[in-house]
């Protein structure tokens, strides 16, 4: 006798006794999808510590009594200071070091992702704040 193939499946499918059956095995399963995707956001630090310009700028500004303010993306300006007083971040150490060769920091001195620019007249003034700003910075770098 032959069986029919149709009848087959249809066995194999239907193998659980009823749709109640069904529903509370796959109930905890998708509860477990939807707790994996909740968290808590407590768990992340409550400031961006990877910005090192913002870091910079409380060290100068806070800890060292500089007036300094950001100035665009990516630098740090003095006031007071010369035109030409200013930080450059760069995303690494490398990059920055780049940018020196390449001659985009000419003048500058390099300290980890930042060049420093000041005028190349060393007056009492600047000589202050240079060592002043030279600690911000490679405080940041050891941390």
């Amino acid at each position: 006798m032959a069986q029919d193939p149709a009848a087959a499946l249809r066995v194999g499918r239907d193998s659980l006794p009823c749709a109640a059956v069904k529903r509370p095995l796959l109930l905890p399963l998708m509860l477990l999808v939807v707790l994996a995707g909740c968290g808590s956001n407590d768990a992340a630090p409550v400031g961006d510590e990877s910005d090192i310009r913002a870091r910079a700028l409380a060290c100068i500004t806070e800890d060292k009594g500089i007036e300094a303010r950001e100035d665009g993306d990516d630098e740090i300006v003095f006031d007071g200071a010369g035109d030409a007083a200013r930080i450059r971040f760069y995303l690494t150490a490398g990059e920055a070091e780049a940018a020196a060769f390449e001659g985009d920091g000419e003048g500058a001195e390099q300290i980890g992702a930042a060049l420093l620019f000041l005028e190349p007249e060393v007056h009492e003034e600047t000589e202050d704040l240079l060592k002043d700003v030279e600690d911000c910075l490679a405080e940041l770098k050891s941390n």
